[in-house]
Formats: C-alpha cells, structure tokens, sequence
C-alpha cells in the first residue's frame, strides 16, 4: 500500500471511531434513556423522551459521516461539515456548562456536559488530523473532490 493510500485508510479509521462512538451513544440513549436521565438532573416520563431525543438528533448529525468515511478524499466539503457539526458540539456545550455558573445543586449536570465536552474536544482533534492527512493524500492523488 502506497503512503497516500495509507493516509486515506489512517483517516477513515480516526472518523469511523468518532461515528461509532457517536453511534453507540445515540443508540443507548434511544433503547435506555431511564439509565441517562440523571445525568441531567431529571425525572420521569419527559426526562426519557427528552434523552431519547438527544440520542435521535445524534443520529441525525451522524448521517454526514458515511460517505466522509467511505471516500474521505473525495467528499471534502462534506468532511468539513462534519469538523463543523464536531466544533458546533464543542462550543455550544462549553457556552451551557458556561451558563451554568456556580448554581447550586448542578453538580451532576455539570459532571455530564463536562463528559460531552471532553468526548468533542477529543473528537473534533481526530477529525481535523484525519482531514489533515486526507487533504495531503488528495493532492498526491490529485483526484477531484465533490
């Protein structure tokens, strides 16, 4: 295997990671929301539906990154959208846990938003080393992005 073709496979492995555990979090938010809702300091009936919630709009931001990790070289603009959606979780959480101040009694949340945070901060670096090596393979490859 050439290095290009390397750097291409090292990408879709960095990006798959970020999916799958994007994934594996949406999925048990989905199947098992009584086990989150007091990770966010709520109760009942609505504290599931609004887990559940969360796991379905994390489903809905992992539909850009299959054909970033299938073809990583050749959807670019689409891989940027996807660091876009990484870094939008990133300081969106930051600006919440930021809100949240000194209130009492808010341990709990706070411990679970820091939790997102670090995951996306994690994240958002291996997206932009895995955009970073296939940007260099694309242009050894000079193939055409769409």
């Amino acid at each position: 295997m050439d290095k290009q073709k390397a750097q291409i496979w090292i990408a879709r492995v960095l990006v798959t990671a970020v999916f799958a555990i994007n994934v594996q979090c949406a999925i048990q938010f989905i199947a098992w929301p009584e086990s989150y809702t007091y990770a966010y300091q709520l109760s009942g009936a609505s504290a599931e539906a609004v887990v559940r919630g969360y796991g379905i709009c994390f489903l809905m931001w992992n539909a850009t990154y299959p054909p970033v990790i299938a073809a990583p070289h050749r959807y670019r603009v689409l891989f940027i959208v996807v660091i876009a959606q990484q870094l939008i979780g990133l300081v969106g959480e930051s600006l919440l846990l930021a809100s949240l101040g000194q209130a009492a009694g808010l341990g709990t949340l706070a411990a679970s938003i820091t939790r997102f945070i670090i995951f996306d901060g994690a994240g958002a670096v291996l997206l932009v080393i895995a955009f970073a090596l296939t940007m260099r393979a694309a242009r050894s490859l000079k193939e055409p992005a769409e």
